[in-house]
């Protein structure tokens, strides 16, 4: 009885009876693999300088360096699957102070029931007339009113004020910036759109670095940035590093207790074959399962044309440092968790 049993069962197989199940059940375990993973780059556009912030709607709002003109605004509910919905300004709204500069390293923030949007201005070369300006919205699509700069590198004294980057402290608001000529900070106003009256800067790190990040986790305080070269192409440098401290301001120092104002770090995101020059990441997410995430961009070496959207799952070891598997981008990795 057994073997006939058998010899009907591989009869049904062979005609193909009673198949048909068995094969929508293969595609459906197919399609929910693929759709388990993302594979980088998210998004095959130029997007430079990414800076990510979850609005009130529930969705995450994306923003970048000028690729497309006055900064493109992207969103998404799951952090992979992106919509571009517009600019955060057009050519009447846009910012102007530095004759023919570019709108670079946009830093997104919620302040006071309004989207804050820091921005960089400059010209290739510029280092002394470059600047830092301040725009705001009622939505995080805008449209954004141009508050005006914050200050100019030769109004404040530090040469290549760009890379601007937002933080609360103990109910008081500061700025940090700078590219490779140190990393400085100062307090702002109240409101965030102006320097606090008589404020002095300060200097937490050396000329190493750009593209600077902090993230505030459990008792440390972690410094993000970027050194090497961004934009040569398949020739960049870029590489994503980190150093932590136990105070806002530093010191903040390497695994070996190397300090960052003598330009220590510790690698978190190098390069591979597929993708060089990584780095300038954004504000640090989490998903539904408290995963951490980070955006930042690359060079695609297959296509090699701007700096496109990368993304990967930030981890942290027993010591409570920082790491990105392989210390490389992944080209393929589960999706973030969301419900």
């Amino acid at each position: 009885m057994q073997r006939t049993l058998l010899s009907i069962l591989c009869l049904l197989l062979i005609t193909g009876s009673g198949c048909k199940t068995n094969k929508t059940k293969l595609e459906n375990i197919s399609v929910n693999n693929e759709n388990k993973y993302y594979s980088n780059p998210v998004i095959s556009e130029s997007l430079p300088d990414p800076t990510i912030l979850k609005a009130k709607d529930g969705y995450f709002y994306l923003y970048a360096t000028e690729n497309i003109r006055n900064i493109p605004i992207y969103k998404s509910k799951d952090l992979t699957e992106w919509t571009f919905v517009g600019t955060a300004f057009t050519p009447d709204t846009r910012p102007a102070f530095e004759p023919k500069g570019g709108l670079w390293a946009p830093d997104i923030n919620y302040i006071n029931g309004k989207y804050v949007l820091y921005y960089s201005m400059s010209v290739w070369g510029g280092e002394w007339t470059c600047g830092i300006g301040v725009a705001v919205a009622d939505r995080p699509e805008g449209p954004f009113t141009d508050k005006g700069k914050l200050f100019r590198s030769n109004e404040i004294d530090v040469k290549n004020s760009i890379d601007q980057f937002y933080i609360e402290e103990k109910g008081k608001k500061y700025l940090f910036w700078g590219s490779f000529r140190g990393i400085y900070a100062i307090e702002l106003s109240p409101d965030g759109l102006s320097l606090k009256s008589g404020a002095e800067k300060q200097q937490i790190a050396g000329t190493a670095f750009e593209g600077t990040y902090i993230y505030k986790r459990g008792k440390y305080y972690y410094l993000f940035a970027s050194i090497g070269t961004c934009c040569e192409g398949v020739k960049s440098t870029y590489q994503l590093v980190v150093g932590r401290s136990k105070s806002l301001f530093g010191p903040y120092v390497d695994k070996t207790g190397k300090d960052m104002m003598d330009n220590g770090y510790l690698l978190v995101i190098g390069s591979n074959k597929r993708f060089v020059g990584n780095g300038h990441c954004s504000e640090i997410v989490q998903d539904g399962n408290g995963n951490d995430w980070l955006f930042y961009h690359g060079i695609d070496t297959e296509k090699p044309k701007g700096r496109v959207l990368m993304l990967d799952r930030i981890e942290w070891d027993s010591q409570d440092w920082p790491y990105v598997k392989g210390s490389s981008p992944s080209l393929s990795a589960e999706r973030p968790g969301f419900k």
